[in-house]
């Protein structure tokens, strides 16, 4: 543990000396740094996405950096410092876990993620289940979370079963819809089935954002190699037919 307070405190001095001696450190503010701090977590999950573990390192030092930039700011306009900081989260995580700091049973990790829900509930009373998910979040992970979270106190569906027949339920009335030509219902239709397939990868364990963003990487993969093998044949997608598209679609491997 002292290895780490040595290094917290070494990259702590660096950044308070840039932020007195350095133009741009000097300039920066809470607001500025927003859209930078953004751009470092989506790095850090394409990281992930790639396992690349020294990438993953190098993002985590960004983000790090981040979080003690924002304190040292907060600091100077006597909002807040990093202690601070690590303080509300060391009593946060305590209070979160009764069954380890206190003597609440619980059976097992459902439990956990409802009373952390129900915790949280009492922490905010004039908030709601739903109001703890950023109205900013990418829509797909937005419903991810809402979804989640419904699950965490116990609304959810009893079986896999149950969930699977939301989903066919949801894609008949999409049909119905569309043999009606009603843009508008099918619209509507759609992002019902979108939300019902989302909530039943969640009830088989599988986290749909993961689960799209491998397939948009394994996409992109293969086309292009499409897109090359065209190119090395002197041909261009506007000159060639969509039947030997997908047939050379079919011969290339992921």
């Amino acid at each position: 543990m002292k290895k780490i307070y040595n290094s917290l405190e070494k990259l702590s001095s660096v950044l308070l000396e840039l932020r007195q001696k350095c133009p741009w450190d000097k300039k920066q503010t809470i607001e500025s740094l927003r859209h930078l701090t953004i751009e470092e977590v989506y790095e850090l999950s394409e990281a992930i996405l790639s396992n690349d573990y020294d990438l993953i390192k190098e993002e985590l030092g960004d983000i790090l950096l981040h979080i003690l930039f924002y304190s040292l700011i907060s600091n100077e306009n006597n909002k807040f410092s990093l202690v601070d900081v690590i303080d509300s989260q060391v009593e946060k995580l305590i209070k979160r876990h009764p069954h380890i700091y206190d003597d609440l049973d619980v059976k097992n990790i459902n439990d956990v993620k409802k009373n952390w829900e129900l915790i949280k509930l009492k922490e905010n009373k004039n908030k709601t289940v739903l109001s703890g998910v950023p109205k900013s979040l990418p829509t797909l992970l937005k419903t991810y979370r809402v979804i989640e979270k419904v699950r965490g106190i116990g609304f959810d569906f009893e079986s896999r079963i149950d969930c699977l027949e939301k989903v066919i339920e949801e894609l008949n009335e999409f049909n119905n819809e569309l043999n009606k030509n009603d843009k508008d219902k099918m619209n509507e239709e759609f992002g019902d089935l979108l939300f019902s397939i989302i909530c039943y990868g969640q009830k088989l364990g599988i986290n749909s954002v993961d689960s799209l963003d491998y397939t948009n990487k394994k996409f992109i993969k293969k086309f292009n190699k499409l897109e090359k093998n065209l190119h090395e044949n002197k041909l261009t997608f506007s000159n060639v037919k969509p039947s030997y598209l997908k047939t050379l679609w079919s011969q290339i491997e992921n």
